[in-house]
């Protein structure tokens, strides 16, 4: 297996290994997972493996969190379904990490490119991490005991406005009511800090009054996906990116419209941020 990094702040791309092989071998498991911490996203051409093996590589890495918005494949359980068609468009163009609004957020994202279009649908990615070290030590010191809220209906505010969406969705907001997170995390495994708001979910800085919320908000998400923070995946069909929710950000490029793209995705279930 070779690792060869992808840009300055994360991202390495992960050649001459099989996920298929990686569920099977311990050693190889070892190798991806901790390539992971180091690279906070890794990127795998070349995968042509099915739903299972999919799903099982995925559960490597821990506990699978299901999705209350997306289907799921027949036959593979924890793995859901991106699908952008012209019927029905992607809504996601915000950067973001995965279901903040929930009390544990995942720890790790898996996406495996099914049907690419021909040109556009890159995906971004941004070090969180990256991001709070490169913050002033009077910046760090206002941010590091602050802690924002992170809301399900902020984030699905497009369908919620459709018709029959509030009905649709009254069980996923049932579900998911408003949290509490701090508005700097520490990963749990290599002790780094990183910013834990997204522009998608986060609504206020709970703190601060709303002007001076909204003000740091705004400078935190720019920060965040600086140009030097960031890497960008072109995908083909068969490439797997995965990528640490804890310490990262991510947007994909829709301007693949109107063409047909397909993603399978799995979730892995994280901790309570501190």
């Amino acid at each position: 297996m070779e690792i060869q990094r992808a840009a300055g702040a994360l991202g390495a791309w992960v050649s001459d290994v099989s996920v298929a092989d990686a569920a099977r071998s311990d050693a190889l498991f070892d190798e991806i997972s901790a390539a992971l911490l180091e690279h906070e996203v890794l990127f795998l051409r070349g995968q042509r493996v099915t739903p299972v093996e999919f799903q099982q590589f995925a559960r490597r890495f821990g506990q699978v969190e299901g999705h209350p918005a997306y289907d799921t494949v027949d036959g593979a359980p924890d793995v859901q379904i991106l699908e952008s068609t012209p019927e029905k468009p992607s809504k996601i163009e915000v950067w973001h990490s995965d279901m903040t609004f929930r009390p544990a957020p995942p720890a790790i994202t898996l996406l495996h490119g099914q049907i690419i279009p021909p040109y556009g649908g890159d995906t971004l990615w941004a070090s969180a991490t990256a991001a709070y070290e490169a913050l002033s030590e009077p910046m760090r010191r206002l941010v590091d005991d602050l802690h924002a809220i992170h809301d399900f209906r902020h984030g699905f505010q497009e369908s919620l406005a459709e018709p029959g969406g509030p009905e649709r969705l009254a069980d996923a907001i049932a579900a998911n009511p408003p949290v509490r997170h701090p508005l700097v995390r520490t990963h749990p495994e290599t002790g780094r800090r990183a910013i834990f708001v997204n522009a998608l979910f986060t609504t206020r800085v709970e703190e601060l009054t709303p002007r001076e919320s909204a003000s740091l908000l705004d400078f935190l998400y720019r920060h965040v996906v600086t140009e030097e923070f960031t890497v960008r995946l072109g995908w083909e069909a068969d490439t797997i990116a995965i990528w640490d929710n804890r310490a990262t950000q991510h947007k994909p490029v829709n301007d693949f419209f109107p063409m047909h793209r397909k993603m399978h995705r799995v979730t892995i279930a994280g901790d309570r941020p501190a």
